[in-house]
């Protein structure tokens, strides 16, 4: 647990949290490892999370835009923030949901990005 609360530490969106507030981000996560050109998200699908890049890049293709995003950064915010998300990650949106509700200024984060990628479309 020690170490998924340090990798969480180092993305700068949770880089501030105190400890107890990324501990319970740590237990809502799930670590996996990706496989070069693994499909992560498919446009028109339900949102099932939101994604944290630790090592590695992805490509990300929206619309007529690619670009690649590397450890630190973070994808799939819309499916947490709307009420349009996959039910079947309710337990990891509860979570996340909680965290919100203690700290407001990760909803602010994740509405600026949000925001800025949907204009930038």
């Amino acid at each position: 647990m020690a170490a998924r609360v340090e990798d969480l530490r180092s993305i700068p969106l949770f880089a501030r949290l105190e400890p107890a507030a990324l501990e319970q981000l740590a237990e809502a996560a799930t670590d996996f490892d990706v496989q070069p050109d693994q499909l992560l998200a498919q446009p028109g699908a339900a949102g099932s999370g939101m994604f944290f890049v630790l090592e590695g890049t992805v490509e990300v293709d929206a619309r007529e835009r690619t670009r690649e995003l590397g450890p630190g950064d973070f994808f799939g915010e819309l499916a947490l923030l709307t009420d349009d998300g996959t039910r079947t990650a309710r337990v990891r949106r509860a979570a996340f949901e909680e965290l919100v509700r203690q700290h407001p200024e990760i909803a602010a984060t994740l509405l600026e990005t949000a925001l800025s990628r949907l204009g930038q479309r």
